[in-house]
């Protein structure tokens, strides 16, 4: 704003996202929401997408690989119900996102008069979908005050802002407590009011750590800013480690130490069976990385959450502790720091043996695909961001094989919804513009996103899209395939890929060979703009093992 104009909201919100780290906000324009986008645009960096989903999926991405909070800036009404699903993945993902929308004016609240962008309750949509939502009042400082703090707490999320336009407009009071008071530091990794963990507890985990032959560690997205407490953990323990998809990379996957995301494979669950005690840090223990919770888990399990409720919810706790994961895995280790371990002398041999016997069995699995995955892996370097959207390369491989060095770089809808991954790629590259990012895709899941190759392009941002085309919902046409026998609402018509690329002047390349995924993917990357790379998945060939995503289907009889 000019020096000569009074201050108005939108200079509290780039305040508010300053002492947070923050120095872009992503969203859509709208009459309800002026005043912000003009300070954003002109004191920070604003990124206009086409909707408002992707204008969070962004802020999520964003948050993601920056490791400080997003945020998002939507319209009023419908434009704030277009934002719900992406709030939806952030809040399953416990992604750090300050999502301000839009409100009729204050005089006009709840009266029902039709007022253009006006819907009923707002607000409760908005808190069925975030952690904490509120509307903001004439004292605008403190709510975001109340906001930002609210960022840093347990449970982690989405925090959801509805503002009046008149109160937008008009001088924000003066604030009593400060936004940069409640704000969280920038990459902060440790959850602010968490609860310290209990002296018995700890002190009994540790014995039964220390009297273990056969350790493993299981770590999820709760564990994946404590990558040196966990370092730490498996050292001093000989553990072999196993991760969720959300906590890939909080070791190197290139660490012989590291199992990875195949708990569920039958080399894993073998594994499993022969250990004697798992750590489990930070982690669902979701149904498709149980077997739908049939996967069976060593006699002793010592779990490490910040919330109470997770403790024995899936899986029972010999002993429970509740904490932030870095304070508790790295007292652990100081406790067994004067221990005598008893780790059988051959365990590392055969956690060693089991990563590689996962990785090879997968590698037979996708047959062609494996090159793929070698060529991404050659040429990405570890802090490229490696966004995935909900297809059968990602779910079979790309969630598993493809290494993740750097948990920052391991972005995925945690959800499972498809269609997101497009906007979390601008988010990302925004976030590390030093690197390029990759972004895998399949044709049914880009369809929905092809808005958002103009924001793409606009910004002019290093993002590769490799689209898989295999002609329709890969995913669910081999579910039907598997279950039912027939096929429906899977076989979509596929729009011309070079043609939108070139619409929007995408470089494009058309594959079917690793060969020359191989040439292309080395191009794309280094082209520092907007690329696209249509993988032809009939010409390359099937998969040896079609992949099913593991859900609960009830026996039918096809017909």
């Amino acid at each position: 704003m000019s020096a000569t104009q009074p201050r108005n909201g939108g200079d509290v919100l780039v305040e508010v996202l300053t002492s947070l780290g923050v120095d872009a906000a992503f969203g859509v324009v709208s009459v309800h929401n002026l005043p912000l986008v003009d300070a954003l645009a002109h004191r920070l960096r604003w990124v206009p997408t086409r909707t408002e989903a992707a204008a969070v999926n962004a802020a999520d991405g964003y948050a993601r690989v920056r490791r400080t909070p997003g945020c998002a800036v939507t319209s009023t009404g419908t434009g704030a119900a277009n934002a719900a699903g992406a709030l939806v993945e952030a809040l399953t993902a416990g992604s750090p996102v300050l999502h301000v929308t839009g409100q009729i004016p204050s005089e006009h609240l709840g009266a029902g008069r039709g007022v253009i962008h006006e819907t009923r309750d707002q607000l409760g949509m908005l808190r069925s979908c975030s952690v904490w939502a509120a509307t903001v009042g004439p004292d605008a400082a403190d709510d975001f005050a109340r906001a930002a703090g609210r960022l840093a707490q347990h449970p982690r999320g989405p925090v959801s802002l509805e503002w009046p336009i008149d109160l937008q407009y008009g001088e924000p009071a003066p604030s009593d407590n400060g936004a940069e008071a409640a704000a969280t530091k920038p990459n902060s990794v440790n959850i602010e009011g968490a609860p310290e963990p209990d002296e018995a507890t700890l002190g009994r985990a540790a014995e039964l750590i220390a009297a273990a032959e056969r350790p493993l560690v299981w770590a999820g997205g709760g564990a994946i800013d404590c990558s040196g407490p966990i370092d730490e953990l498996l050292r001093c323990t000989d553990a072999g480690l196993f991760t969720s998809n959300a906590g890939r990379g909080v070791v190197p996957e290139t660490d012989e130490r590291v199992i990875g995301n195949f708990a569920a494979s039958a080399t894993g669950a073998e594994l499993l069976a022969h250990a004697d005690l798992i750590i489990s840090v930070g982690t669902h223990f979701r149904s498709n990385e149980t077997r739908s919770y049939r996967l069976a888990m060593p006699p002793v399990h010592i779990q490490i959450d910040i919330d109470p409720a997770a403790i024995g919810r899936v899986y029972p706790a010999e002993a429970g502790i509740v904490g932030d994961a870095c304070t508790v895995v790295a007292s652990l280790v100081d406790r067994l720091a004067n221990c005598q371990g008893a780790c059988h002398p051959q365990w590392h041999e055969s956690v060693s043996a089991a990563r590689e016997q996962c990785r090879a069995q997968l590698r037979r699995d996708i047959g062609p695909y494996a090159s793929i995955c070698d060529i991404m892996a050659n040429v990405l370097g570890d802090r490229s961001p490696r966004v995935r959207d909900i297809t059968i390369p990602n779910s079979s491989w790309g969630n598993r094989l493809l290494p993740v060095i750097d948990s920052s770089t391991n972005v995925v809808p945690r959800g499972g919804g498809i269609g997101q991954a497009v906007g979390m790629s601008i988010g990302a590259a925004v976030a590390r513009a030093d690197e390029p990012t990759m972004v895998m895709v399949g044709d049914g899941g880009l369809v929905p996103q092809l808005g958002e190759l103009a924001t793409l392009a606009q910004e002019d941002l290093s993002v590769t899209i490799v689209a898989f085309d295999d002609g329709g919902y890969g995913v669910l046409r081999n579910t039907q395939d598997r279950h039912l026998g027939r096929r429906s609402g899977v076989d979509l018509f596929t729009p011309d890929l070079a043609a939108a690329a070139a619409a929007f002047d995408f470089g494009y390349f058309d594959v079917s060979t690793p060969e020359e995924f191989a040439s292309a993917f080395e191009t794309t990357t280094a082209a520092g703009c907007p690329q696209m790379i249509r993988v032809d998945c009939e010409a390359l060939g099937p998969m040896p093992v079609p992949f099913v995503p593991p859900v609960e289907m009830p026996p039918t009889t096809p017909t």
